[in-house]
């Protein structure tokens, strides 16, 4: 990269949001630069999709590769109780008889390879082994990047960057925006185990999700190729890991696993004879969100913007969602030469307003006394409206008629608006 170079589109992480952005502003014959720091592709967690992914992968001409792929076929979701009882699985094509009520299970190092190899075949320009340190700005005008290629700390320009660096969150970082939510500070612990006892037919692909029988976690099991299955616990960050630490003050990650899972007789009877892959991955996982999505001639989208608990599997689909709708109004504002940040937070509330569905269904999660099977035994009429959420169908279809029902047993936080710069 050279410092005279200029791009209308500079997109900072290589991620499923900065690949899915960038497709779509190059496909409209805008020249895109898409910088990735990492030179390979490396181990991730987030596998699973859900169905609503289909429509982006629609626009972005992904739907044959997936299709082709080896990622397990996934038709539903499944919860097990604290008590070890199966609910009934929940099938996506109950309420939605198209073909995109069926998604996959993902290895992301695959997953998101396949994604930029797409990018770069639509005529996005993608660096790999580049990291950008921080984002150039002119009084509230972002301007462009300086990047580290190499020994090189290098200077490139571009009309609009669009921040796509997860959780490094570097605008977010750069100009204070992000909030943690205090309720939803979890810390999580994974692997991947080769062999195992899966379902058959259509549940094989099923992510399953299994509270532990003091309701103080839960597991994610999640079916991948290679017989592999990503199995991680998830519970508050004073339970898991603050208050589990030993004499030495030392984190035993194995240790605190092994007795998470002991406390889950189901997933241990699907784990006999299986073999752990890896040592114990651990993570914090604090939900949080930036206080606003856009500003002069820049735009957060992903995890850049924001992230949410993952027990529903969100995580990717929020990030394609939000590189999709952030690629239309870089689209729009080139159209009308307005990069303003009325115009390229444009989608902000909208997409807000589908996060903030998953974020209530997130809190009725966590809510001891709740239950989807009482709640579904009690208000019958309400099980579409929880299929499509677990969906991702937030954008298509109105949802919202559940939470009155369900406030009457959960706790849901107020919503937090966007804010704008004030000049």
């Amino acid at each position: 990269m050279n410092t005279h170079q200029n791009y209308e589109t500079i997109v900072i992480g290589g991620g499923p949001a900065g690949s899915t952005a960038a497709t779509l502003v190059a496909q409209q014959g805008y020249r895109v630069l898409l910088v990735e720091r990492d030179a390979e592709p490396t181990f991730k967690i987030g596998e699973s999709l859900i169905p609503a992914t289909y429509w982006t992968f629609k626009r972005l001409g992904m739907l044959e590769k997936l299709r082709s792929s080896h990622f397990p076929q996934k038709f539903s979701v499944q919860f097990f109780t604290r008590t070890g009882k199966a609910t009934n699985p929940f099938y996506f094509f109950e309420t939605n008889p198209h073909e995109s009520a069926v998604t996959w299970q993902v290895l992301r190092s695959e997953f998101d390879q396949m994604l930029l190899d797409n990018a770069s075949e639509k005529g996005v320009e993608v660096r790999r082994g580049v990291s950008v340190r921080r984002v150039l700005f002119e009084g509230d005008k972002a301007i462009g990047i300086a990047a580290q290629n190499g020994n090189n700390l290098e200077t490139v320009r571009g009309t609009v960057i669009v921040d796509s660096t997860g959780q490094r969150s570097l605008i977010g970082r750069q100009l204070n925006l992000n909030t943690i939510e205090p309720n939803l500070k979890k810390a999580s612990l994974f692997t991947h185990y080769e062999g195992g006892h899966r379902d058959e037919g259509l549940d094989e692909g099923a992510t399953l999700i299994l509270h532990t029988e003091d309701k103080d976690s839960w597991f994610w099991s999640i079916p991948l190729p290679y017989n592999r299955t990503s199995i991680g616990v998830v519970g508050s960050l004073d339970y898991l890991l603050q208050n589990r630490r030993g004499p030495d003050g030392k984190l035993n990650a194995q240790k605190i696993f092994d007795e998470e899972l002991e406390k889950c007789k189901p997933l241990m009877q699907r784990l006999n004879g299986a073999k752990q892959l890896f040592p114990i991955q651990t993570t914090k996982d604090f939900s949080y969100r930036a206080s606003r999505i856009a500003g002069e001639n820049w735009v957060l989208i992903g995890d850049a913007f924001g992230f949410l608990d993952p027990v529903y599997s969100t995580g990717l689909f929020l990030a394609l969602k939000s590189g999709e709708m952030a690629a239309d109004a870089i689209v729009e504002a080139f159209q009308e030469n307005n990069f303003s940040e009325q115009k390229l937070g444009c989608f902000g509330q909208s997409f807000i307003d589908g996060m903030e569905s998953f974020r209530k269904l997130v809190y009725a999660f966590y809510t001891k006394e709740f239950s989807f099977a009482r709640f579904l035994s009690k208000y019958p009429e309400h099980l579409g409206g929880i299929v499509d959420i677990l969906s991702g169908d937030v954008y298509r279809r109105d949802v919202t008629h559940i939470f009155p029902d369900m406030s009457k047993t959960c706790y849901f936080p107020p919503e937090m608006p966007l804010e704008q710069a004030s000049h």
